[in-house]
């Protein structure tokens, strides 16, 4: 099965790198948590991944194919996905309007309204009139629905109150064991680190730890260590 590679990705912003060396890899079927202070450089990180913006050193290889200078259009068209900060709906279409741009079959789009009873409700409603919860589920039904192979996810959370957010979690481990790869950025570190397998903890543009999520949350030292970049 195909895996995401990142080797010596450093990506700059302004006067310097805000990303600094950094390598990972997303495994099918795997959720990575990606977490540490704000301002650490985890959005401009993703970004870099997905094809926003180009680094300024390193390498994205998703299996054999070294997608570095793709465009984010041919990194989608290899099954990259990214979520990115906010609730990117088309506020002027319907919730199903949304929903059939990315369904690749019928069938895909009856699994996600099943998925969200919430949505199904919904169906002719346009998106603009959505509680921000509402609208966050329409973002990840329309993931859900295109079945992409990596995906990353920036602030999921980002305006919602945690038992929203709650409700939300069960759909990434979804993706995941229909096999997706999922980097999953997150404020709410424990709940990221309770879903996922791996995790990643970016401090001042460094990785300051890589390794097992389960780790962290049963040391509390260790996860402090990390986000200080010690």
């Amino acid at each position: 099965m195909t895996t995401l590679r990142v080797h010596g990705l450093t990506v700059e912003r302004g006067a310097g790198p805000v990303i600094r060396d950094v390598g990972f890899a997303l495994e099918p079927g795997r959720i990575t948590a990606l977490v540490g202070p704000n301002g650490a450089g985890k959005t401009s990180l993703l970004e870099a991944v997905s094809g926003v913006v180009a680094p300024a050193a390193g390498s994205v290889h998703v299996g054999a194919v070294n997608v570095t200078r793709h465009s984010r259009v041919a990194r989608a068209r290899l099954g990259l996905a990214h979520i990115e900060q906010g609730r990117a709906v088309f506020p002027g279409l319907t919730v199903m309007e949304n929903l059939r741009l990315t369904a690749r079959t019928p069938d895909r789009l009856d699994a996600v309204l099943e998925l969200f009873p919430e949505l199904d409700k919904r169906r002719d409603s346009p998106a603009a009139l959505l509680s921000g919860g509402e609208q966050q589920m329409v973002v990840l039904a329309r993931a859900f629905a295109a079945r992409p192979a990596f995906l990353l996810i920036d602030e999921m959370s980002l305006g919602l109150a945690p038992v929203v957010f709650t409700r939300l979690l069960p759909v990434v481990t979804r993706f995941a064991a229909e096999g997706a790869a999922i980097l999953l950025v997150e404020q709410f570190t424990h709940l990221a680190l309770g879903v996922a397998q791996e995790a990643l903890v970016v401090s001042s543009g460094r990785v300051t730890y890589a390794g097992d999520a389960q780790t962290l949350l049963d040391s509390p030292a260790t996860l402090h260590t990390a986000y200080l970049g010690s």
